[in-house]
């Protein structure tokens, strides 16, 4: 064997055997055995509820108790009041009514325009044309009362005798014009549709509802107060933006000149079919913090976003095909009694026109609690919407109570129930806190937890 083989051969064996040589001689196997362990006592940590304590109930008190003494019987003693105008405006009307018709005063206009003109149109034309003047004369001094007189005795209207009757006129003119306009229709659709004229009648008045909508804040608005634009800064850019985040079609806010007429606060999104516009009055502006401002306006934008204008639209026409159903029956049953003393002979006949008011005041006094819970619901969406949106619940109670120089905060359960057009405030109020105690851990609402 060469060397070289010899040499190689030898290298392979080292290779192989040296590390085989290296191992120590083998050791019997152990079987398995467990890993140490070592006990470790488990302990149950204390839980930290670092959520502010709050009391909804407590909180709604606090704010109650802001209005007190003089201030609050003034405010109850203003609400509680209006119960009895409703029912003063009643018996005024039916009073005004019963003399047109058992004085005959009525028949009297009808004979002297049937003279005049063969047309059945302009009969009724020119009737409403006697009509409303006769009527408005009649009621002026309990509308001075209302509206001038109780507004300034209560503090609520600074307004001069000048420039409120300026406003009377002005809604004179648009009721005489409304009459002028829309009877005629009425008394056509009478005769033509006869003992179905109640059904004709319940839908030309819930279109007219439509049109009042669509036209109000572009045409009849104006005429009251002056609209600007709301000055540019933090407040617009944060309604601009509370609108558009709703999706209200309108890029403006506009101010209107309320305290002319009024100490009152409020605002508006009103409009209908593209006429859509957002407004306030300088009255919330002056009396009311930018976060008050923000709390209402969102409430106003709720009503656009909920859709209650169609809501209310569909629930009050159904309250005003009620309604026409009862005057006909009642039209005609008074017509039986009494038509040979007043001379009316038939639904048709104009001169039965105080009867068809009589009877239309007659049933929506009646129907007061049923068109009130329509709105409170309503307004409570609204309330709640508002709250969702904005999230200053303290701002909103706060706006409650400037409310409260016109509206009760607490009254009993029916009488919210029967005389309130909107939640009281006790209930807005409570509200508000509740939904605050349900949000207290919000970053948002965290450091508020005090009570006011």
């Amino acid at each position: 064997m060469s060397f070289t083989r010899i040499t190689a051969a030898a290298l392979l064996f080292i290779a192989v055997a040296l590390p085989v040589a290296a191992q120590p001689a083998a050791q019997p196997q152990l079987g398995p055995r467990a890993a140490p362990t070592t006990q470790i006592q488990v302990g149950t940590l204390p839980i930290m509820d670092t959520t502010p304590a709050f009391d909804p109930q407590a909180a709604t008190s606090a704010y109650l108790a802001k209005v007190s003494g003089a201030a609050r019987d003034r405010s109850d003693s203003y609400f509680e009041g209006g119960y009895l105008l409703q029912l003063a405006d009643l018996v005024y009307a039916l009073a005004i009514a019963g003399l047109l018709l058992w004085l005959q005063i009525s028949t009297r206009i009808r004979d002297w325009v049937e003279d005049r003109t063969h047309s059945r149109s302009y009969q009724v034309i020119l009737y409403a044309a006697i009509y409303v003047p006769l009527v408005t004369i009649a009621a002026f001094p309990l509308t001075f009362y209302e509206s001038y007189l109780r507004e300034h005795a209560y503090g609520l209207s600074k307004q001069t005798f000048t420039t409120w009757l300026a406003d009377f006129g002005i809604q004179f003119a648009l009721t005489l014009l409304t009459a002028v306009l829309l009877l005629p229709v009425l008394y056509a659709a009478i005769r033509r549709a006869r003992e179905s004229w109640w059904l004709w009648g319940a839908g030309l008045a819930i279109a007219f509802q439509i049109l009042v909508l669509v036209i109000y804040p572009v045409f009849i608005a104006p005429l009251f107060n002056h609209y600007s634009p709301l000055p540019g800064g933090a407040l617009k850019t944060s309604i601009v933006s509370l609108a558009r985040a709703n999706d209200v079609p309108a890029k403006n806010v506009w101010l209107m000149d309320a305290s002319r007429q009024t100490n009152r606060i409020s605002a508006n999104v009103s409009g209908f079919l593209g006429t859509t516009r957002i407004a306030l009055t300088d009255n919330l502006l002056k009396q009311g913090s930018s976060d008050e401002v923000l709390a209402v306006m969102g409430h106003e934008i709720g009503h656009y976003t909920m859709g209650h204008t169609l809501r209310l639209l569909l629930l009050m026409g159904l309250v005003t095909i009620v309604g026409f159903a009862f005057v006909n029956h009642a039209y005609l049953a008074a017509c039986d009694v009494f038509g040979g003393q007043w001379q009316v002979r038939k639904v048709s006949d104009v001169a039965g026109l105080p009867l068809l008011v009589a009877l239309s005041g007659i049933f929506f006094f009646l129907a007061t609690p049923v068109i009130n819970s329509i709105s409170r619901t309503t307004e409570f969406q609204a309330d709640m919407f508002g709250l969702n949106a904005v999230r200053k619940p303290d701002a909103f109670a706060s706006v409650m109570l400037k409310l409260s120089a016109y509206r009760k905060l607490e009254p009993g359960a029916w009488e919210e129930v029967i005389f309130f057009s909107h939640p009281s405030g006790r209930t807005r109020i409570e509200t508000a806190m509740r939904w605050k105690k349900e949000h207290i851990a919000d970053s948002d609402i965290r450091g508020s937890a005090r009570l006011p």
